[in-house]
């Protein structure tokens, strides 16, 4: 790819994202750039990646032909301001934003309504390969733009493109999902000591078995009520855990958290 690829903001997600596009060879190193008012996490982008640390977003949005906004929401009004006071550049790259909440629009107010856009909703696997990233495009995007945001996006885990309406589920669901999960490891972990286990061991055996269940999901066409009820033999102890699950409210916590984290990040939007 004889793309030039800029972040501005290069905190843990710019990092695992250019990390991944590395490792895939997508690009070379000197062909990455990276802006951030921190210095110290400028040093970092340039230590784990090899790219180059740019001096002003101007001279980043310039010399690049795809440029992440990979700032927190909080920050985003600022940056775009900057953006677009560069406009009449003439510059015209591929935009794709990772902040959590802001719909297109905002960012077409800044950067020109017939920006090619790319909103983007990662979840923290990216770090190690194994993210969801749900996206969806502005109307500008061209069809080769929403090929190159998936090549890259898919350098550290699935992509997959939604209407922009759904992008608050996404975030709910798959983008604060990780935090359910680690909940759940957690907690599974902690019964097993307090039945005799290690931590160590404990820790071990949970996140062990989320991550082979969740291999099993992906890797059968089994509903995962199907692949539950092959685990649950009659008066066996996995029946009793299920219906104690049951009784505690286990389903519908989780999909209430879903639908809470899904409201928030249409607050988040809403603020902007």
């Amino acid at each position: 790819m004889d793309k030039r690829i800029g972040f501005i903001g290069t905190g843990h997600m710019a990092r695992a994202l250019s990390r991944g596009f590395l490792q895939a060879q997508i690009i070379t190193a000197q062909r990455l750039f990276g802006y951030d008012t921190s210095t110290e996490a400028a040093h970092k982008f340039t230590d784990q990646t090899g790219g180059t640390r740019t001096g002003s977003v101007k001279e980043l949005v310039s010399g690049t032909d795809v440029v992440f906004l990979a700032v927190k929401p909080q920050q985003m009004g600022e940056v775009l301001h900057e953006i677009g006071s560069l406009r009449a550049h003439g510059n015209n790259p591929l935009w794709i934003t990772i902040a959590a909440g802001i719909p297109i629009q905002t960012y077409l107010k800044e950067i020109g309504n017939t920006a090619r856009l790319v909103r983007v909703m990662p979840n923290t696997p990216c770090l190690v390969g194994a993210g969801v990233s749900g996206f969806c495009v502005s109307e500008g995007a061209k069809p080769e733009d929403v090929k190159l945001a998936t090549d890259l996006l898919t350098t550290v885990g699935i992509a997959i493109q939604f209407p922009e309406r759904q992008l608050d589920a996404v975030a709910g669901l798959s983008g604060s999902g990780p935090a359910y999960v680690y909940m759940m490891i957690e907690a599974m972990a902690d019964g097993g000591v307090k039945m005799g286990l290690s931590r160590e061991h404990a820790l071990q055996l949970a996140a062990h078995t989320v991550f082979g269940s969740a291999k099993v999901v992906l890797n059968t066409s089994d509903h995962p009520s199907v692949l539950k009820d092959k685990v649950c033999s009659p008066r066996g102890t996995t029946i009793s855990a299920v219906h104690s699950l049951e009784q505690s409210g286990f389903r519908a916590a989780l999909i209430g958290a879903v639908e809470t984290a899904t409201l928030r990040s249409r607050e988040l939007g809403a603020e902007q």
